[in-house]
């Protein structure tokens, strides 16, 4: 019976995967332009269940040892092609655990891998690198609830199972403040490239929900990422010191920034030095109290290379977030935001030179970060209650910016809110309330042209 099961299952994937492989979407006729095809999708011919190794989707039975003894299987048996890791309809309560290269994690209609909330059992790793310790508590980590360092060749998708992380337990340790090191992220790949993640529901992760690191040709695509809007620190997807992410078509609501571009943190990130570079954003909607689209403010890797584009917001604190702070060093260049709507907003723009935090004393306050090439166009806003602000440092101002055709009006009163900014240079042109005297105004009807 489980054999003809997984052969239609089999035939299911390959008709997935082949229309997931095609690079030209239509809609109403028009093009849907997509970066996903930096990572091909694979057919895997080999596939097992989690109950072959003993899995039980009941819910309260403990799945630590058949998820680890699944994927030690697919890790030493090599099958050509790589193996397919079936996760069928049911509850499977797990501890953390590893993925290996070539492998699937496919998750069915109906599928929950869900987070054991015994923190006692949660292995520790080392800090990143490239932030010299835990990024909430010195010392090391705990490993991610999903895990991959070094990996290659991996795909977590399925028909919109659910990975939920339980995160609670951690947002309470969190609030009162009993954590002795940083919070799990839900899913993280180290070292790794060539990464698929899409049509999967991630919900309610301890901290950062995906989190690609040191990274490259990632995929993610068509997710749906949840946690309530109090949840501390919940963001949607960071890459961080990665190159190559394409992110798309997905739906986030969370309790901090949907999407934030990291690379390192003060003299840790800027001894490391990687950047994160060449990270498109496309297609992405949902809610926050802090930030829709955000580079930073860990950028001491330096950022560049980064488009998003077609963007919708609601109920937010903040449209788009471009944050850093003294002692970061490294460089913000090269960013393109574009066709954004909002509603509902405290504020709609922010261009930031001290926001965040350091991991110790021994920051360095003259590394003084970069800012310059930043273009912002085509952004609609409704009921902003303060346009924007942009800040940078006296002794290193931001320059090339350009914005073009943003409105950004807010909700009905008496008096217009204004822009707030200084030390920064750049252009406008076709942006309403009237931009700061600082951005040289263009006439036109929404092009500037960038001084960079």
């Amino acid at each position: 019976m489980f054999q003809s099961i997984l052969w239609v299952f089999t035939i299911i994937q390959f008709l997935v995967l082949l229309l997931l492989q095609q690079q030209q979407w239509f809609v109403n006729g028009e093009e849907i332009v997509t970066c996903s095809g930096i990572v091909p999708m694979k057919y895997r011919q080999d596939t097992i269940s989690i109950t072959d190794f003993g899995g039980v989707g009941d819910g309260h039975t403990l799945n630590t040892k058949a998820f680890r003894e699944a994927i030690y299987r697919i890790e030493h048996l090599k099958r050509r092609g790589g193996t397919i890791l079936y996760i069928p309809p049911g509850v499977f309560l797990t501890g953390s655990f590893n993925l290996t290269s070539h492998m699937t994690l496919y998750l069915a209609k109906g599928a929950v891998i869900r987070a054991t909330q015994d923190t006692s059992t949660w292995p520790l790793i080392a800090p990143l690198p490239s932030y010299g310790r835990g990024r909430e508590r010195p010392g090391g980590r705990y490993m991610s609830f999903i895990h991959g360092d070094g990996l290659h060749d991996v795909i977590i998708t399925g028909e919109n199972g659910t990975i939920d992380g339980q995160g609670d337990v951690w947002w309470n340790m969190w609030r009162q403040r009993t954590l002795q090191f940083t919070r799990p992220n839900l899913v993280e790949f180290m070292n790794s490239k060539n990464i698929i993640i899409s049509n999967v529901i991630f919900q309610n992760s301890p901290f950062w929900t995906l989190h690609p690191v040191y990274s490259s040709n990632v995929v993610i695509r068509y997710v749906t990422i949840l946690a309530p809007a109090d949840s501390p620190n919940t963001d949607g997807i960071d890459p961080d010191s990665s190159s190559h992410v394409c992110i798309e078509d997905s739906y986030i609501s969370t309790g901090d920034d949907l999407v934030a571009v990291k690379s390192g943190w003060d003299e840790y990130g800027i001894k490391y030095g990687r950047k994160s570079y060449g990270i498109t954003i496309r297609r992405v909607t949902g809610s926050s109290p802090f930030a829709g689209i955000a580079i930073g403010s860990e950028t001491s890797g330096g950022v560049e290379n980064v488009l998003a584009e077609h963007i919708n917001l609601f109920n937010m604190g903040l449209g788009i977030h471009v944050k850093t702070n003294i002692g970061r060093g490294g460089y913000i260049k090269n960013i393109t935001i574009s066709d954004v709507y909002m509603e509902n907003a405290r504020k709609g723009i922010k261009i930031a030179g001290d926001v965040g935090d350091h991991p110790d004393e021994n920051y360095d306050p003259n590394a003084l970060p970069v800012v310059h090439g930043v273009t912002m166009r085509n952004i609609w806003g409704e009921k902003v209650l303060q346009p924007g602000s942009i800040q940078g440092l006296k002794n290193s101002p931001f320059t090339g910016i350009c914005f073009s055709n943003i409105h950004l009006h807010g909700v009905e009163g008496p008096a217009t809110p204004l822009w707030k900014c200084s030390d920064v240079s750049g252009t406008a042109s076709a942006v309403s309330p009237s931009p700061c005297a600082q951005l040289t105004s263009i006439p036109g009807t929404g092009t500037c042209l960038n001084s960079f």
